[in-house]
């Protein structure tokens, strides 16, 4: 089974720019959707033979994460159970008999660092021991943007950005107690260089040029590693600032 993930950066604006293509090539199994910025009643998602939840912050035109899958899971879940975190629509979990499937748009620290404090003490911990708790019950399987460049090679200018959002000693501990708790960043399990990458600013020709930042994850329990057959970066589907990423499973 193939799991795709996708921050698309606007619904309604990727539906406009090769969305339908990006499917009619793919045809994914299970698509993860983050920063869709759209109800669920604004916007008509072409895929067929698709069960649908979408879950949007209260803030209209912000956040937002969605799922579509073929295999219908045994019950959905919104948020990660805590009203004050729960605010924005940034996590969707699906259970199925033999897995949990998580799907996490992770706060921004902002530019200026503003919500640096929010998202790394409060939010990751939190989100971290949901994880965890779930992991108790069944293997877990979690994707999205994370909004962290976790080592140097993760991002194509690590010095000059070095304690910027996403870059931050702070964010990328966070990432480091992920892994501690036993995850497994699964792109990183077939490609140990640097260049790959899964957002680039829209400014200065970093697309074309290729200064990104690999900040878009599939991370799994260790007890499916067994199964895990491919990780990928699709950095040649076009409609976002972010690319897909996919992952295989047995």
């Amino acid at each position: 089974m193939k799991y795709y993930s996708w921050n698309v950066n606007g619904i309604r604006s990727v539906m406009k720019k090769g969305f339908s293509d990006f499917l009619d090539t793919y045809q994914p199994e299970v698509l993860c959707l983050q920063e869709v910025r759209a109800q669920e009643t604004e916007v008509e998602v072409p895929l067929s033979g698709h069960h649908k939840y979408w879950v949007s912050a209260q803030k209209k035109g912000y956040s937002g994460v969605a799922i579509f899958t073929q295999e219908e899971p045994l019950a959905a879940t919104y948020g990660i159970g805590m009203d004050e975190h729960d605010q924005e629509g940034r996590v969707i979990t699906l259970e199925y008999a033999d897995r949990y499937l998580v799907n996490v748009y992770t706060p921004n620290a902002q530019r200026d660092l503003a919500r640096l404090s929010y998202r790394a003490f409060q939010w990751d911990v939190q989100f971290l021991k949901y994880l965890k708790k779930l992991e108790k019950k069944k293997p877990v399987i979690f994707c999205g943007d994370l909004n962290v460049a976790h080592k140097e090679i993760d991002l194509a200018r690590p010095k000059n950005n070095k304690n910027n959002a996403g870059f931050t000693a702070e964010e990328r501990a966070s990432f480091d107690r992920i892994v501690e708790a036993g995850f497994i960043d699964t792109f990183r399990e077939f490609e140990k260089e640097n260049g790959h990458y899964s957002w680039w600013s829209y400014m200065g020709n970093s697309r074309k040029n290729n200064v990104g930042w690999r900040i878009d994850y599939f991370c799994i329990s260790q007890s499916l590693r067994p199964r895990l057959v491919d990780a990928k970066i699709l950095s040649e589907v076009m409609g976002s600032d972010h690319c897909p990423v996919m992952m295989e499973l047995k």
